[in-house]
């Protein structure tokens, strides 16, 4: 556990400049089926070497400030979400002079190198410890809905050695690339307050720019009547949490590539019709970690698997270039899909599994790359198959999303989490931050299956050689 934890302060930040009239804001269709997701909790570990007196004189302030110059331009941030209680009413967003975000100070003497490290087990309940939560609210209409906010920050400090950026942040207000526009302000902020910037590059908050015109709002809005009990106001729990270790791996470049070419020597042994060329170093990546999750599973699970069962690869497509209407860059909101490949565990556990693994993802991306929404009526229920499972493989989060870049003064973080997936069972990959073109993958397991999956990890990449 993080040990010794004090609270130093708790407060609350408003965006700044006058308070804005109360307006009501729809969810669109996109961004209806992260409702039945929990929220994301990325953590960002900075280097600051530098007493606590220090830092509360000195980089707090700015930190506090810097945030209340961002939110004023993501507004919808600082917002509550209100999920009604039973239908008609939709769920939706309401900004307003309430707008605000819980901001909290933790101090902590745990080892910050030791949380900090790459291929190091750490305790998942540990690091959970750094993130913030985001407690409903009392409703404002008596029996009408329940009131959630959309954001929350917590910075733990580990005087002399650094601090913890930790953040929950509801994905019904955006996604990935939103969240990363969020924190690329407030870091140029935090650097420079004077900072004016460019007008075409703010966020645009007008939701009616996502236009659905297959009617899947009804299709979502009904299944979320169904399955509220996986609502965004509730917390998926994993059972195995004081066992669940975390840790990170990153698959260079150069392993990438050698991934790729003992998929092409496969795929030429069987005579499959794959493009290697078409091979992004994410499909890669993801046909790798499938058939090393399934082989550990296998190795240590005490299920009774058939080979001919399906198995399903599950992963978040971006919309910007794909969805059937023009969406700015620049839109704040949610614009991505849903992909699920899938295959036979008996093929993936085969000889040629990285084959077969690589082939289904890329025949999904090439799918949704023609058809964004197509299968769209089936997301939600088809991923409350994926969420949470031990058997099917997901993974969340993007190497494209530059998050390593944003520096608060303080030059680059010194390493990322996501919390997120400790409930989700998901595998977070990202930008590696010291290795060129390298992608970081997070993972937690319960120890027994990390160590079979560490072997399985290694000896794959071996065998590529």
């Amino acid at each position: 556990m993080v040990t010794n934890k004090m609270i130093e302060e708790e407060c609350s930040i408003t965006p700044a400049g006058p308070p804005s009239s109360s307006t009501q804001k729809a969810l669109t269709f996109l961004d209806l089926p992260w409702l039945f997701f929990p929220p994301t909790q990325p953590l960002f570990f900075y280097n600051h070497p530098f007493p606590l007196t220090h830092f509360i004189s000195t980089l707090l302030p700015n930190l506090k400030l810097s945030l209340a110059l961002t939110l004023r331009h993501f507004r919808p941030f600082a917002a509550a979400l209100f999920l009604p209680t039973q239908p008609p009413t939709k769920p939706h967003i309401v900004t307003g002079p309430q707008d605000a975000v819980d901001f909290s100070v933790v101090v902590s003497d745990s080892d910050f190198a030791r949380l900090t490290g790459i291929h190091t087990k750490r305790g998942a309940a540990e690091i959970q410890e750094l993130a913030p939560e985001l407690k409903p609210r009392a409703s404002r209409a008596a029996g009408a809905s329940v009131v959630v906010p959309l954001l929350a920050v917590r910075v733990t400090v580990f005087p002399n050695s650094g601090f913890c950026l930790g953040l929950a942040l509801n994905h019904v207000v955006g996604d990935s690339r939103t969240f990363n526009n969020f924190m690329k302000l407030w870091s140029t902020f935090c650097v420079d307050r004077s900072y004016h910037p460019d007008p075409s590059s703010l966020p645009i908050c007008d939701r009616t720019v996502v236009v659905d015109t297959r009617g899947l709002e009804g299709v979502f809005l009904n299944e979320w009547w169904k399955r509220t009990a996986l609502t965004s106001s509730s917390k998926l729990v994993n059972n195995d949490n004081n066992t669940l270790v975390r840790t990170s791996f990153v698959l260079g470049f150069g392993d990438v590539d050698k991934i790729r070419t003992s998929i092409g020597v496969l795929n030429l042994k069987q005579q499959h019709s794959l493009a290697l060329d078409f091979l992004s170093p994410y499909i890669v990546t993801c046909a790798f970690l499938w058939v090393c999750v399934l082989k550990t599973q296998e190795r240590v699970s005490q299920l009774a698997y058939d080979d001919e069962d399906p198995n399903y690869f599950g992963f978040v497509a971006g919309g910007l270039t794909r969805f059937e209407h023009s969406v700015p860059g620049s839109y704040l909101g949610n614009c991505v899909g849903f992909g699920r490949a899938k295959a036979t565990r008996g093929e993936l556990l085969g000889e040629y599994g990285l084959v077969i693994g690589a082939k289904a993802i890329k025949n999904t991306v090439i799918r949704l790359d023609k058809e964004f929404l197509i299968g769209a009526e089936n997301w939600i229920s088809e991923w409350a198959e994926m969420i949470g499972s031990d058997t099917h493989v997901m993974v969340c989060g993007s190497p494209k999303v530059d998050l390593y870049e944003r520096d608060f003064g303080l030059g680059k973080p010194k390493k990322i989490e996501e919390i997120e997936i400790d409930s989700t069972k998901a595998i977070s990959l990202s930008e590696s931050r010291d290795v060129k073109g390298g992608i970081e993958i997070g993972l937690v397991l319960p120890k027994f299956k990390m160590d079979v999956f560490y072997f399985l990890f290694k000896e794959g990449l071996i065998v590529c050689n």
